[in-house]
């Protein structure tokens, strides 16, 4: 650590005094001492109250994110093995281990860090450089914690291609940590078999936050027919399957993720049940419509439409139209499960934009359930960066 310190002005810092770890350059009245950008250094109120440790980038918009607020804390090994015990210890309260996230940035208190676990595979994601320096010995410590459960880890690969690494003046790169393994990890949630491609697959190579809505649309599925989109390697429309649909349709535009489903739906023994479809979501739903398909259950899994607050706007209108078009392909209460994974796509908004397109499918909404990200991606009130996944399952009526 440094001996640098980063003051700020006089009424800033509301965020960080609220329980945030994020400090903004517009934030920062002057940073005494030297330091090389990455560094840990400590940061002081404008009359000098101590306020943490954190690293700094004054390349980022998002110049100091906090690791510590006590000034006893000292960021070295031992406070960074406390941080992932902690981290482990929690998902082994709350969550099936076997396939889960092992540290998710801020909520974890690593900022900037995301560490997902594959059966015996650790992927990880570092979006900062601060926390890029920590990334090696961290996964040394995760290794040597899980060693102590039992658990043997045989490769990592870091996903760490991000362009918002590019934010932070670093390189996107990928690639093993470690000797290399075969990238095509088999793991098991919720009863389904998945080959995961931790190389070549998105993000991380799956979606495991979704992994308990992905159980709650089982109970609406037996003996119906399923549409699942933006279906990527078919975890939803696998989940019904297994809860006995008697049809389901995947889509998804990347041909890539179709073939991985079809691979995934083989590998559950679904392929007479369960089918994909390489189409544009948006294109595809006008037609169904127009063929005069109607199923009983739709699923709406897209990807973030926003990852801005300046394209809000034009994300609205894209959740609108996937939501107004999968109820009009809905059965007389059939049910819909939609979600947005946009941190941007604030809660109140995301309602309000299903609301206008109920009323645009002249639907009426009867609200089943609302859920968020799994208990692995913990919300940390205070970091509203944590808080991202917003998912409803609704009965869709005609009206009456």
């Amino acid at each position: 650590m440094t001996n640098a310190t980063a003051i700020l002005k006089k009424g800033a810092g509301r965020t960080v005094k609220a329980g945030g770890m994020w400090i903004y350059d517009n934030e920062i009245a002057a940073v005494r001492g030297d330091f090389e950008n990455g560094d840990l250094i400590c940061v002081e109120d404008f009359d000098g109250f101590f306020m943490g440790y954190g690293y700094i980038n004054t390349r980022s918009k998002i110049t100091v994110r906090l690791m510590a607020r006590q000034k006893e804390h000292r960021i070295d090994h031992a406070f960074l093995e406390k941080r992932i015990r902690d981290a482990w210890e929690y998902r082994k309260q709350t969550i099936d281990t076997s396939c889960c996230r092992i540290v998710f940035g801020e909520a974890d208190f690593l900022p900037g860090i995301v560490i997902d676990k594959f059966s015996d595979v650790l992927v990880v994601e570092a979006l900062t450089l601060g926390i890029d320096r920590m990334k090696n010995e961290l996964l040394d410590i995760l290794v040597n914690v899980l060693k102590e459960d039992g658990i043997s880890i045989r490769g990592i690969y870091e996903r760490s291609d991000a362009k918002v690494r590019e934010l932070e003046g670093m390189p996107r790169v990928k690639g093993f940590i470690g000797a290399p393994f075969d990238t095509k990890v088999q793991i098991e949630e919720n009863g389904v078999k998945y080959l995961v491609d931790v190389k070549d697959g998105q993000k991380t190579g799956f979606f495991l936050d979704q992994k308990h809505n992905r159980s709650a649309i089982r109970p609406f599925c037996p003996g119906k027919r399923v549409l699942d989109c933006f279906t990527h390697t078919g975890s939803f429309a696998l989940n019904a399957g297994m809860a006995g649909a008697s049809s389901v349709l995947g889509v998804d535009a990347s041909m890539t993720g179709i073939l991985q489903a079809e691979e995934n739906a083989r590998l559950n023994g679904l392929e007479e049940r369960v089918h994909f479809r390489c189409a544009d979501v948006f294109e595809l739903l006008p037609k169904l419509e127009a063929e005069g398909e109607r199923y009983d259950v739709v699923i709406l899994d897209p990807p973030a439409f926003t990852k801005s607050r300046n394209s809000v706007k034009n994300a609205v209108k894209g959740y609108r139209e996937i939501n107004l078009r999968g109820m009009r392909l809905l059965n007389d209460q059939g049910f819909l499960a939609t979600c947005s994974c946009s941190h941007f796509m604030e809660p109140e908004l995301f309602a309000k934009t299903i609301r206008e397109a109920a009323h645009g499918a002249h639907k009426r909404l009867r609200q089943v359930e609302f859920r968020t990200q799994a208990c692995d991606h913990p919300i940390l009130w205070a970091a509203d960066e944590s808080y991202y996944l917003k998912f409803y399952i609704f009965q869709v009526c005609n009206e009456r």
